[in-house]
Formats: structure tokens, sequence, C-alpha cells
């Protein structure tokens, strides 16, 4: 009998059972090598969307990262981002989870900017090794913004008393519900350069002979194309995401991994949903905080 044959009637049974299994336990039985693909898609913020839009917070990609650079048969990490950006802190955690992954298991991590890697998004995107873009994405804006609204005499014409107490003269830098004041608009000025001078140390040091063109161009907040941030050495090349996928690791195949959601979002429910809340106030938060969501992604036409 030919020795060969036992195996070949096993890769047969194989075949035709993985041809048969759903989704996720047909990608299982495949062998071969796997390029694992998460989306770091919505505005980067601590606090759920009010209006169900995917954030990218720590919390919520944790899960997603931990399985994507688990699997055992891993040729490279693939980050797919399309964020406005958002909050400092969380896009650095993001960013030094996914290099401590990186490392631990050492793989390969790449970047595709998708519709706009600005800001923070673009700050996610330098943890990659390396950062690709399709010519019509929007790249960079290496800056600081803070943002938000006057609403002074609102909660008045709403018949809403609001009742602030504190211990520290300068506990309510800023209050929306109060009139500005110079000496706060100064102490925030020099928040924010201290801020753009880390972002500008974390490009420096994840893109570093790779930038082209002067200081005060690069890190001045402003936003390019795709074929343009590939000139400034903002990105590696140019292409779509299973294009270069393919380019690279010809063999493996996509896996997408997944954040895994909140119960409440699994039921069709946002997790924003405020239990014994203050009414009105904190309805107003909430539609403030849609609006300046809405007003990042507005900033570039999406």
């Amino acid at each position: 009998m030919n020795e060969k044959a036992p195996q070949k009637f096993t890769d047969m049974l194989t075949g035709k059972l993985s041809a048969k299994l759903p989704g996720k336990l047909a990608e299982r039985a495949e062998r071969g090598p796997v390029v694992a693909v998460v989306k770091l898609h919505g505005v980067i913020t601590p606090t759920a969307s009010p209006m169900s839009r995917p954030t990218i917070s720590l919390q919520n990609v944790e899960s997603a990262l931990t399985r994507a650079f688990g699997h055992d048969r891993l040729s490279a990490v693939v980050l797919s981002i399309n964020s406005p950006g958002g909050s400092p802190t969380q896009s650095a955690l993001v960013a030094d989870r996914i290099r401590g992954l990186a490392e631990e298991k050492q793989v390969p991590v790449l970047a595709f900017c998708e519709d706009v890697a600005a800001s923070g998004g673009y700050w996610l995107a330098c943890a990659a090794d390396e950062i690709y873009a399709h010519s019509t994405s929007l790249v960079g804006s290496v800056g600081v913004v803070s943002s938000g609204f006057g609403l002074t005499g609102l909660l008045e014409k709403l018949g809403v008393e609001r009742r602030v107490h504190t211990a520290g003269t300068h506990k309510v830098r800023l209050d929306p519900f109060s009139p500005e004041k110079d000496e706060d608009v100064q102490w925030l000025r020099g928040l924010q350069d201290e801020l753009h001078e880390q972002f500008r140390a974390w490009v420096r040091k994840r893109r570093g002979e790779k930038l082209g063109g002067a200081d005060d161009d690069l890190f001045s907040g402003e936003i390019w194309t795709g074929v343009k941030a590939e000139e400034l050495g903002l990105v590696d090349g140019l292409g779509t995401l299973r294009g270069i996928v393919k380019d690279k690791f010809p063999d493996a195949h996509l896996l997408t991994v997944e954040p895994r959601k909140p119960l409440l979002a699994r039921l069709g429910m946002s997790s924003s949903v405020r239990l014994g809340g203050s009414g009105g106030a904190d309805t107003v938060l909430a539609a403030v905080e849609a609006l300046e969501h809405r007003a990042m992604w507005n900033r570039f036409g999406l």
C-alpha cells in the first residue's frame, strides 16, 4: 500500500469538512499563515458615543488586539484606521499596547489609513512598523485641539438650576456653562503646547529619517492627501489594504478580528444611556457630546 495514501485521504477529508464548516470554524480548519486585521474606527474617546457609533479606547479594543496578536499562525497584524482623532491619552495607551504586543510576539505591524487618519488617528498609525494609505486618504494633522461650546444661560432657559461647589480656585476652569476667562485660555494653550511636543516626539521616534520637510510644516496640524503624505514621509506607500497584504504576504489569508461588544450594544442599545441621571442636564451634555463627535468628522467632509 502507498504510504502517502493515508495522508492524502486525511487532507481530502479535512478539506471537505472545512468547506462545510460555517464562518469562524472554517477559518480555524484552514492551514497556512494568517494576517490579522484590527479595525480602529471612530473618535478616540474613553466614553461611548451618544449616537452608538464606534469609538476607540483601550478598553474597547483590548480584546481585539489580544486575539489578533494571539493567533498561532500569525504573519502580521494590520491596523485598519479610520479616525479623526480625539483623546491624546487613549491614543497613547492604545499605541503603547500595540507596540508591547508586537514586541512580545515578534510580528510586524502594518497600518492602513482609510478615509482619514488625523491627529490621534495618525498617532495610532505610528504604532505600526509601516504605514500605507490610499491616494485619496486624509493623513496627518499632527497638532492638538480643544473644542467645546459656550452654553452660558442655556440651563436657565430650560428651567434647570446648576449647582457647583468646589475647593480650589481653578477646579472648574473653562466650564461651558460659565463665561470664559482669559487666564483659563492661557492655561489651556500651555497644556496644548506640552501635549503637542509629546505628539511630535512620538512621530519623530516612529518615523525617524523617513520624514521629509520642515518641522513647521509637518507638525503644523495640516492635513494632506495620501499622495502628499507619502512625499513627506508620513506614510510608506499607497495602495489598498488587500493589495498591500497580498503583495507582502502572498500565502496568507486575512482574518478580521472585531472587539467584543458590551451587552447593551449587542442588544441594540447605546451604552451611554443614563439610568437615574439628572434629567435635562444629562440630555444637554449628551447632545453636546454628539455634536462634538459629528464636528470632528465634519472637519474632513465625512
